[in-house]
């Protein structure tokens, strides 16, 4: 069964992932999964979300240019090699895989995200000064 992932191409400059995900957020859209791959001027942002057609509508009302690709998401096991497993059987049935990312992890109502920045300990320190809480190696370790 396919998953409809949204393709957003973005501008790489300070500021216009938090305008996608305020656009996003001030719609009532849930980012369920996201990925970005960037250059040097622009990004792809990828988003698998829980209302594809406001999602769509808000974006392109506001400029952003985007399309729907039909991707498959596959349950595995939460133990080592349960990935390798899954990628073996494609590659073996000679099926390329392009690329890939992961569901955001859940834990009761929290989601975990990744962030990359150019300095860490400035984005730490912002971060917990505005109320939010860091994730430690103990908290990947629980997932």
């Amino acid at each position: 069964m396919a998953i409809r992932q949204l393709t957003v191409f973005v501008e790489n400059k300070q500021g216009t992932i938090v305008s996608v995900t305020d656009i996003l957020a001030k719609n009532n859209v849930n980012i369920r999964a996201l990925s970005i791959a960037e250059t040097e001027d622009f990004g792809i942002l990828r988003l698998i979300v829980n209302n594809e057609a406001t999602a769509v509508k808000t974006l392109e009302e506001a400029g952003f240019l985007l399309k729907i690709t039909e991707v498959i998401g596959v349950k595995i096991g939460d133990a080592p090699g349960k990935l390798t497993a899954a990628l073996k059987v494609l590659d073996d049935a000679n099926v390329n895989v392009e690329y890939l990312y992961a569901f955001m992890a859940r834990t009761e109502k929290h989601a975990y995200v990744v962030l990359r920045v150019e300095e860490n300990a400035e984005a730490e320190n912002i971060l917990v000064n505005a109320g939010f809480h860091l994730i430690t190696d103990a908290d990947i370790d629980k997932l």
